[in-house]
């Protein structure tokens, strides 16, 4: 009798099917967006960790509007672990933006996907992509581009499962980020980051089926990202699960917080920022109410586009002011 053929165990609306057999088919999905193009940013890609062979892409301004050492923003994509690049039109066209209007030296790591790679893998790899321009700042490596960034300034910027991903670098790092010396990590901005839990929240019960991120969706991220035999309520979904780390005695960086009105992600945001503002810790939160999750990517001109580019602007200032 011949061997069984795999079958399909996990299937996250096309474009991402898992077989029995661990094998993993991956479609980029497509969607209704334009292409951006900025001749004012240049951009490259650079291998950051040979191992994985990881790359991320550099965004510099060609001319800068500051007599001053530009700051850096490393900024993480969505995509539920499972999905995500640099490449992604959408990370693209955003990173274009945040390089120009921030006047801003941008860095957009790619990371090791799950179910290949499970969680924490992808979080290594953020870490590694902060000890490469680590290595940049003392000379360990020659990388032209961020010769003369102003390495005290550099800002963590994540969207949703980056977001995730930030909030984790942050407890790891403290405030500080001392075993980041001489560079230095001024604040982490967290767009709807991707937090779970087994308990569903309001704004997740509400959230319609038809929706394209929908709780569907949310789940089988989860199951596919966590570790094996993991519920929602790891350290590494759930920051308030009974195994997380006590947030409360931390002391942590600046944080910006941005959580929308019609995203099932709401409610675990908005008790994030007020769990973490009640402790005493430094958050701004910020809630755009008619908006889904990632607008400023699907609609990266939009009037609550640049609503939030100046909050991410206002932050960055204020936030080098303190240090």
């Amino acid at each position: 009798m011949g061997s069984l053929s795999p079958v399909e165990v996990e299937n996250v609306k096309g474009f991402l099917r898992l077989h029995s057999d661990g094998t993993v088919i991956r479609l980029e999905p497509t969607f209704d967006i334009p292409v951006h193009d900025d001749a004012s940013i240049h951009w490259k890609d650079v291998e950051f960790e040979p191992n994985f062979e990881l790359s991320l892409r550099l965004y510099k301004p060609a001319s800068s509007f500051s007599s001053t050492k530009l700051p850096v923003v490393i900024y993480f994509h969505a995509g539920g672990y499972c999905f995500g690049s640099r490449t992604w039109l959408q990370s693209h066209n955003y990173c274009l933006r945040l390089a120009k209007e921030l006047q801003a030296v941008v860095l957009s790591p790619d990371h090791r996907l799950a179910p290949e790679n499970r969680l924490p893998a992808a979080i290594e790899d953020g870490l590694t992509a902060l000890k490469w321009l680590r290595s940049c700042a003392v000379r360990e490596v020659a990388e032209k581009w961020v010769e003369d960034v102003d390495f005290e300034r550099v800002f963590i910027l994540g969207d949703s499962s980056g977001g995730n991903l930030a909030h984790h670098l942050a407890v790891r790092l403290g405030a500080g980020s001392p075993e980041m010396k001489p560079m230095r990590v001024g604040g982490y901005v967290l767009l709807s980051p991707f937090f779970g839990g087994t308990v569903r929240t309001r704004s997740e019960e509400m959230c319609p089926n038809d929706a394209f991120y929908n709780m569907d969706v949310n789940d089988k991220f989860w199951r596919l990202s966590l570790p094996v035999g993991a519920n929602a309520d790891h350290p590494l979904s759930n920051p308030f699960g009974l195994q997380s780390p006590n947030l409360e005695s931390m002391a942590l960086d600046p944080l910006l917080v941005v959580a929308c009105g019609e995203d099932l992600l709401l409610d675990r945001v908005e008790e994030y920022a007020k769990k973490l503002k009640s402790w005493g810790k430094e958050v701004e939160f910020a809630k755009f109410e008619a908006k889904g999750h990632g607008f400023h990517t699907m609609d990266f001109f939009s009037k609550a586009a640049d609503e939030l580019m100046c909050l991410i602007k206002r932050f960055m200032a204020e936030s080098t002011i303190r240090s």
